[in-house]
């Protein structure tokens, strides 16, 4: 069941120019146990007196099974927005309620399949980040690989990109592709792609007795590579989905 609290603002920083980074502590001391690609809720009113709520995914890295004591999330600006201006205005030392984990877009232990092909779109890159020690254990068995496709309009958008380049070189078996749709880097990367992250599936070769796929971000993203992936054969057991939706 779903736990009510209180978080505490220690720290933030701009990922890129419409993205913070936020890392709170819960103010009752007590550590959150997640399971990494679960997301919390943050609670607030409208000006109106209008209870409503926003869903962010924990972008924390811990070792993949333990309570972490600082939870951080990716926060992106929308024009106008409530959750904009409560969240991108927060000071270090203010409190939001909150609740959470929920969700089940995790990797599972009963997943066989050799390759894991990753798709994200803006934030929607956050559950992978606090999956690393996960799949840094299951690239240790030597028998999986996994693919992260990573769409953003060019590289200053590349949430967390660095740390996902670090990741690849030092974890054989991991592979990080950056997908710049509108502007290529000025010094490219082995890496990188040209295009939309859906678009650039059939160089990999989707196949249903290889791969388990997961997308995360951008709904026509999301769409458009279940489509893709349904039509290189993998059933829909084998695709799991998570929808990031911008709300005023």
């Amino acid at each position: 069941m779903a736990d009510h609290f209180q978080l505490r603002l220690v720290d933030s920083h701009m990922l890129a120019s419409a993205v913070r980074h936020l890392v709170f502590e819960r103010v009752d001391g007590q550590p959150l146990a997640f399971t990494p690609g679960q997301f919390l809720q943050i609670h607030f009113h409208y000006d109106d007196g209008t209870a409503t709520k926003r869903s962010y995914s924990v972008a924390s890295v811990g070792d993949g099974s333990s309570p972490v004591s600082r939870i951080e999330i990716a926060v992106s600006y929308v024009e106008g927005g409530a959750a904009t201006r409560l969240l991108g205005d927060l000071p270090v030392g203010g409190i939001v309620d909150a609740s959470g984990p929920y969700g089940r877009f995790c990797l599972q232990a009963t997943d066989a399949h050799p390759r894991y092909l990753l798709l994200a779109t803006g934030t929607g890159v956050t559950p992978y980040r606090a999956m690393l020690p996960q799949i840094e254990q299951l690239l240790a068995r030597g028998d999986r690989e996994v693919v992260l496709l990573y769409g953003a309009r060019n590289e200053t958008e590349l949430l967390y990109g660095e740390q996902f380049e670090v990741f690849a070189q030092t974890h054989p078996g991991f592979l990080f592709h950056g997908c710049l749709s509108r502007e290529a880097r000025a010094v490219p990367r082995p890496g990188d792609r040209s295009g939309h992250v859906q678009n650039v599936l059939a160089e990999l070769g989707p196949a249903a007795e290889r791969d388990i796929a997961y997308l995360c971000g951008n709904p026509n993203m999301v769409d458009a590579a279940f489509s893709a992936l349904k039509e290189f054969g993998l059933p829909v057991s084998q695709i799991r989905r998570e929808k990031y939706i911008s709300s005023r």
